[in-house]
């Protein structure tokens, strides 16, 4: 079912299903499976070329190589932009290491080196917003439309997993990107036609 928003379309799953994302499982592995890079804008390829000098060190040998020969980014076969893979998977901008979730160390878990610089307090932006936005995947139709998406793989079982034990709704624990990308005023209105949904016994 779709319903529409201030103009963009969504899918209803992203207010039904129930999502979380668990590192200590999957250590970040969408960030280098799959056969195209992250989808960018041409404001985010800009944003990635001016923070690429301050990630630059935590970037593997054959990253930089890749970056030097195409860019940070290059147009895939469906003509999206996406941000720049190496050996057909890995996103450029990533690193390994182990990450501290609280007392519990993931060892060797794929992490964001733009959004490490981020964090650091380095750069004044984090990362291209489909990244954060994943699994809700943004598609652009060609008349301005705009449809948000439940995007389901394989690879994140475990989100589905604790985002069920968590009782967390996907439109709830990608709160922050869904305002960063569409404004509080439309997420406001999203949460409006969840609790009507739910009070109508609506569900996936």
């Amino acid at each position: 079912m779709i319903i529409e928003i201030q103009g963009i379309l969504v899918s209803t799953d992203i207010i039904t299903e129930e999502f979380c994302c668990d590192l200590e499982a999957c250590k970040g592995q969408c960030c280098i499976e799959g056969d195209a890079g992250a989808p960018v804008t041409l404001d985010e390829i800009a944003n990635l070329e001016d923070v690429l000098d301050t990630v630059w060190h935590d970037l593997s040998a054959n990253a930089q190589a890749t970056i030097d020969k195409q860019g940070v980014a290059y147009t895939d076969r469906e003509g999206d932009l996406v941000t720049s893979i190496v050996n057909g998977k890995d996103c450029v901008f990533t690193y390994y290491d182990d990450l501290d979730l609280g007392g519990c160390t993931v060892k060797g878990c794929c992490l964001c080196a733009t959004e490490k610089a981020f964090r650091a307090g380095k750069t004044s932006w984090c990362k291209p917003v489909s990244c954060a936005l994943y699994p809700i995947r943004v598609k652009e139709f060609g008349n301005g439309t705009v449809g948000l998406n439940y995007h389901r793989w394989d690879i994140c079982k475990a989100g589905i997993k604790k985002g069920r034990e968590l009782h967390m709704p996907l439109y709830k624990f990608l709160k922050e990107p869904l305002i960063r990308r569409f404004g509080k005023e439309w997420y406001d209105e999203l949460c409006t036609v969840a609790d009507e949904l739910k009070a109508q016994g609506f569900s996936s």
